[in-house]
């Protein structure tokens, strides 16, 4: 896992990991969450990693586009 950035101190993400097709994302909870192209999409996955290694906007990203899907189940 490497070490987020979060540039505005605002995120409860600490780390996460890049899969080919897979994100892995650790929370201050200690809660470790895989996001992957099946059930989130190539698009938004791909845009997760972007703004993992950014270090800003992964977490509003994952509430506002990830986990209205993961809710489906």
């Amino acid at each position: 896992m490497q070490k987020y950035k979060d540039k505005d101190n605002d995120s409860g993400i600490v780390a996460y990991e890049i899969g080919d097709d897979y994100i892995r994302v650790e929370y201050e909870s200690g809660d470790i969450f895989t996001y992957n192209y099946e059930k989130a999409g190539k698009q938004r996955v791909e845009k997760m990693k972007e703004l993992a290694k950014k270090g800003d906007g992964l977490n509003a990203y994952i509430n506002k586009y990830i986990i209205p899907i993961y809710k489906e189940d």
